[in-house]
């Protein structure tokens, strides 16, 4: 299967089920990362949010944002947690409708590509890449990375045998030595440097415009039908985004935080030092959900597009962030 028909084949299936109406239980299913350690986690295991929403929320971990997108367009989930910007444009380029509500992490150090270390190849010799096995996983923040990086670097796709692969499983691939270089986040970003060096670093790539952040999202009718349902939930995470960012309160966050994201206590902290969580003023201003949100959207679809990875882009995905919510409206 070629590169373009594996991302097509996910695009196909979420367009699919991009009818489908959102479930409208009683309970709030939501889905998260797991290896993606944040403060929402400590709200979640300490029943901040059940508390705030009067009723029991059902947390489903998934391995990408694509599976995330497909599930929110089946009506099995609600909300997502921490959804890659590219997964979300890929589902909403097919056709899916489906919104920002806000800004869950912005991070630059923390979704990368790894190349194997006997290669020797670094940002000065990334030429030598042709030829290579690349593992991606489609649609997601990590595959636009990628696709940047390689054209910043002049590495043809056609030159490269991309395989879609989760990041633990291009992680496992890399460290056997099946794959010449991997691409992905988190927990396994971390196993794959034990095997290999980035190309550029977070810093590098932001000063290119290779932008990494993640949203919360959620169906464009559940947000209308449960307004007030998403600006409490938003409003628990923010809340304990500002008990993260005071540092007094860490020594007791950490502990539940990386237990809850299946790492050690150190592996969780070094991961949470790399991930920046914007305040609610923040989200709201022009640099995000005011406007640069859609505007770079929009951006990561040309993109898209024009690696053929997907067949078109929207005009404007300014009707795919919805900062209503947030802002208590």
């Amino acid at each position: 299967m070629t590169f373009k028909s594996k991302l097509m084949g996910a695009v196909a299936g979420a367009a699919m089920l991009a009818g489908a109406a959102p479930a409208m239980a009683e309970d709030l299913t939501v889905a998260y990362f797991l290896e993606w350690p944040m403060p929402f986690q400590f709200a979640k295991e300490t029943g901040m949010y059940d508390e705030a929403l009067g009723t029991k929320i059902n947390w489903v971990s998934f391995d990408t944002g694509t599976a995330m997108s497909a599930a929110m367009a089946s009506g099995d989930v609600q909300l997502s947690v921490s959804q890659g910007i590219p997964p979300f444009v890929v589902a909403a380029s097919a056709g899916q409708d489906l919104q920002v509500v806000d800004v869950a992490v912005s991070y630059a150090d923390n979704d990368n590509c790894v190349v194997r270390a006997d290669h020797e190849i670094d940002k000065d010799s990334a030429s030598e890449l042709a030829g290579k096995k690349v593992a991606v996983p489609l649609g997601t923040a990590a595959h636009y990375g990628f696709l940047k990086q390689m054209e910043h670097f002049g590495v043809s796709l056609d030159s490269l045998e991309i395989v879609d692969m989760a990041p633990a499983e291009g992680e496992a691939a890399l460290s056997q030595g099946a794959i010449d270089m991997a691409c992905g986040w988190g927990g396994a970003l971390r196993r794959m440097l034990e095997s290999g060096n980035v190309l550029l670093t977070g810093a590098e790539k932001t000063e290119l415009g290779i932008l990494v952040f993640d949203a919360t999202t959620a169906p464009t009718s559940y947000v209308a039908q449960e307004g007030d349902m998403v600006s409490k939930f938003l409003a628990v995470t923010a809340e304990a985004n500002a008990m993260w960012a005071d540092e007094a309160n860490r020594a007791k966050m950490l502990p539940v935080i990386a237990k809850d994201a299946g790492m050690s206590e150190d592996d969780a902290a070094a991961t949470l030092s790399t991930f920046v969580f914007p305040t609610v003023d923040e989200q709201l201003s022009e640099a995000w959900l005011g406007g640069n949100a859609a505007n770079f959207m929009k951006g990561v679809a040309d993109v898209f597009v024009a690696s053929g990875s997907i067949d078109a882009a929207k005009a404007s995905y300014e009707d795919n962030v919805n900062a209503g919510p947030l802002g208590g409206n």
